[in-house]
């Protein structure tokens, strides 16, 4: 592989094979001067594209790539998998007894982490001040109602999904998902994507642009009982999403903080290996928590193409971002991340502004497909 400098708008280095892709990044830059991006992949865990461009992102700087974070679970729960220490196929009530309250004793971890449990939010509904802690909202979710029979359908936990994981996972290890990932997988990688950002890093941090609608449309979102009932803002009020409480807290599902480099790192790590390192999982591993879980009908985000494996994201017609094997997870506001094991090709994007109306940036997912065809 050669890596070169890159001479044009876009700053960084690409191997020289994605010279067509430089391309298009240099286009995106000149027809938006706005347009603030980084961009990374790895292929068999060798650095092809560390490339950022634009007024509001430089090759250090860190954002919060909203539901991105996701990535920080799914390895998590993979490596817990991967030692023996947790079974998808046991009961979630095994390993957290008062999980069992209000029918849900039979409800399994795969079932969980895969967004069929019906606990997309908790009654009455939890307040920020709850999903900032530890334990706050996993106790609420215990004691409440599924909103449908586990398993007969599936529905996005945008938020809760964290608060669940990591409940399980202090079960099982006594740590928090925050610790556990740290110790396990971020520092020992040095991989800029973290679970509360440290004080000292604060500087290298830079707040999201919001999201700006085509003239006449409106950003209200049309009304469906059950999103609309998840999206409406939280009882004690909202938090904005560049709000400290988030990122220093450091919310799996939306408020961990990167940069496209740390993000494409560590799911390189977890697949391929970096630099000649073994992989943190099996392959046997990455297929089973890769495996769709749930394709269909979203009953919280009314989209009828939507997939999961334990808890990525799998290509659909919105994420055709590599092939059959391949999973990840975007971010509302434009980010994505994505790896695919038959290719090698592991991929992070973060941007400033992301395009309306939202949710993972076509430009970025059409890229990784296409770093996915090359012949390396």
């Amino acid at each position: 592989m050669t890596i070169s400098e890159l001479t044009g708008v876009a700053r960084g280095r690409a191997d020289d094979r994605l010279a067509d892709i430089v391309e298009k990044l240099d286009g995106y830059l000149a027809a938006d001067p706005d347009f603030s991006f980084q961009i990374a992949a790895y292929v068999g865990g060798n650095l092809v594209l560390d490339a950022w461009g634009g007024p509001h992102l430089g090759s250090e700087s860190l954002i919060v790539p909203m539901s991105v974070s996701k990535n920080t679970i799914g390895v998590s729960i993979a490596l817990l998998v991967e030692r023996g220490q947790l079974d998808l196929n046991a009961t979630v009530a095994s390993y957290w007894p008062e999980f069992a309250q209000a029918g849900k004793a039979d409800v399994t971890v795969r079932q969980l982490l895969s967004h069929q449990a019906g606990l997309p939010e908790a009654v009455p509904r939890l307040s920020w001040d709850e999903l900032l802690d530890d334990h706050r909202a996993a106790e609420r979710l215990a004691a409440t109602v599924p909103l449908w029979r586990p398993g007969s359908a599936f529905g996005y936990h945008a938020i809760t999904i964290a608060n669940l994981a990591s409940e399980l996972i202090f079960r099982v290890t006594g740590k928090t998902l925050q610790e556990f990932y740290e110790s396990e997988i971020r520092r020992p990688l040095g991989a800029d994507f973290y679970l509360g950002l440290p004080a000292e890093l604060e500087h290298r941090r830079v707040d999201h642009l919001p999201l700006i609608p085509p003239v006449g449309q409106s950003g209200a979102r049309p009304f469906h009982a059950t999103q609309s009932w998840l999206f409406a803002p939280k009882p004690g009020g909202d938090l904005n999403m560049n709000d400290a409480r988030l990122w220093r807290f450091g919310h799996a599902a939306g408020s961990a903080i990167a940069s496209a480099r740390g993000v494409a790192a560590v799911l390189a790590a977890s697949v391929t290996g970096l630099d000649g390192r073994a992989p943190l999982l099996s392959p046997e591993m990455v297929a089973t928590v890769g495996q769709q879980q749930v394709r269909g009908y979203d009953e919280v985000l009314d989209q009828r193409d939507r997939a999961h494996a334990i808890v990525f994201q799998k290509p659909s017609k919105q994420f055709s971002w590599g092939g059959p094997h391949s999973f990840g997870h975007d971010g509302a506001f434009g980010a994505v991340a994505c790896v695919d094991p038959d290719t090698g090709v592991a991929f992070g994007y973060t941007v400033a502004r992301g395009p309306w109306p939202g949710g993972g940036d076509p430009r970025a997912i059409e890229i990784a497909r296409r770093i996915g065809e090359i012949v390396w």
